[in-house]
């Protein structure tokens, strides 16, 4: 059941709403002009508004803007008797969920009630979601002192208060998703909600009706209309993974709403407009797809606007102890268990893993290391057999396997300094004094490695 504010001056449409919301089981409250509707949402919890457009004292956009102030979320429906698609374009930018032309049919306005309380039913699941991720978003930020990194978030934050749209390119399990969220939450749509599509799990029969919506009798089983996942991202942020998987007739429906900003639902010709940002991602070469002709070339240069490449893990082990050492914080609070770190010899055989599956597979790692040690440390029997049989995984057999990837010497010395600076650092909780009496160094030389290695 919604509480539902219907703010029209009509006695018939007040009486026609009225019944039908009691009817849908819902407890409705009537507001006659603009100043009465604001009273009653400034003093009680509203979840809709249905108002009409020429409302008294205060019109119905003047009205939306007030509700907006003061709840950012709230869901609002504008109903009209001699409404036009101007009208209806004005409404949708300033963020109405729906805009009705009267008169009104039961069935109209039960599926708009629908999509705007289960829109905001979404943006609450987001919110609480946001709040469960934080820990996450955190984790990502604050991991990243190689340099890669450090530009790739200096460049997300760039961009989060844009409209930009957003190409995020890496490996799997590289945490691309993750820095989807974070450009959301730092930007000015952060409170609104923040919609995940993976196009390679569905199938190419789904995938447009999933984002676009359909209308009734589209296609079989298409028994009622429905909104697409773009209307449920409707002022905040639609995050499209896999996109180099999608169809070419998806990709020119994709454009058009991309250089529009407008859809039509499956089935039918109507636009819809859309207050949406864009962000996609894709683990494969966008550029071989458009010279093989599996992906269009208009498309591929409408997205590369910004592109955000996430390296994977094995270039940048330098972040290996810190993201280990967080995951294990993490898993450690969840399972309760009381932990003092990584031992120096599983440590060593985390940071020579190729870890193939990138920050997800050392994520996945650290959870299991957690949850079967045994003792106050994570030792290296507490971690998966395929990285401790790796060749050299104990630093107790000469050479290097043979699939290692070589550096010259100076470089690989570098690597290894960095390494050692960067442990001896956080072992001494960033004290210079202490880090260099316990590397032998004095602190000129430690203070000319930090710059050196951008780790002041």
């Amino acid at each position: 059941m919604a509480r539902i504010l219907i703010a029209d001056p009509d006695p018939a449409t007040q009486q026609d709403l009225l019944e039908h919301l009691r009817r849908r089981g819902h407890d409705p409250v009537l507001a006659e002009d603009g100043a009465a509707a604001l009273r009653t949402l400034t003093d009680e919890d509203v979840d809709l508004v249905l108002a009409e457009l020429q409302l008294p004292g205060m019109d119905g956009l003047q009205l939306l803007r007030e509700a907006h102030r003061l709840h950012a979320d709230q869901a609002f429906i504008l109903l009209a008797a001699f409404g036009t698609v101007e009208d209806a374009v004005a409404a949708m930018r300033e963020g109405a969920d729906d805009f009705l032309s009267k008169p009104l049919s039961a069935e109209e306005v039960s599926l708009a009630i629908e999509r705007a309380l289960d829109k905001a039913r979404l943006l609450r699941e987001n919110q609480d979601l946001r709040a469960a991720l934080d820990d996450r978003l955190r984790l990502f930020n604050l991991v990243g002192g190689d340099a890669k990194m450090t530009a790739l978030f200096k460049t997300a934050r760039a961009v989060a208060g844009s409209r930009s749209t957003v190409l995020i390119t890496g490996e799997s399990g590289t945490g691309k998703t993750l820095l989807a969220r974070a450009i959301h939450s730092l930007s000015p749509r952060g409170k609104g909600p923040f919609v995940e599509v993976n196009c390679g799990a569905l199938p190419e029969s789904l995938l447009e009706s999933e984002l676009f919506g359909h209308v009734r009798g589209a296609f079989t089983g298409a028994v009622k209309d429905r909104a697409g996942k773009f209307e449920a991202a409707h002022g905040g942020t639609i995050f499209l993974d896999e996109i180099g998987t999608s169809s070419p007739g998806f990709q020119v429906k994709l454009l058009r709403v991309l250089q529009d900003r407008v859809l039509e639902r499956v089935g039918d010709s109507r636009p819809i407009p859309v207050d949406v940002r864009v962000i996609l991602a894709t683990n494969s070469d966008l550029a071989e797809a458009v010279q093989a002709g599996t992906f269009r070339a208009d498309l591929y240069y409408r997205i590369h606007v910004v592109n955000l490449h996430v390296p994977p893990l094995r270039e940048r082990r330098s972040d290996v102890p810190v993201l280990a050492e967080r995951f294990l914080q993490r898993f450690a609070h969840e399972n309760q268990k009381t932990l003092r770190g990584i031992a120096p010899d599983a440590l060593r055989i985390l940071e020579q893993a190729e870890w193939p599956g990138n920050v997800r597979q050392l994520e996945n790692v650290m959870e299991r290391a957690v949850v079967l040690a045994e003792g106050d440390v994570i030792t290296p029997a507490d971690l998966p057999e395929e990285l401790t049989r790796r060749p050299g995984a104990h630093g107790t057999e000469p050479g290097l396997p043979h699939d290692a990837h070589l550096l010259p010497l100076r470089a690989a010395l570098e690597v290894a300094e960095k390494a050692l600076l960067q442990r001896a650092l956080e072992h001494h909780g960033g004290n210079r004094l202490a880090t260099a009496e316990s590397l032998g160094i004095n602190r000129s030389t430690l203070f000319h490695k930090m710059r050196r290695y951008g780790l002041s």
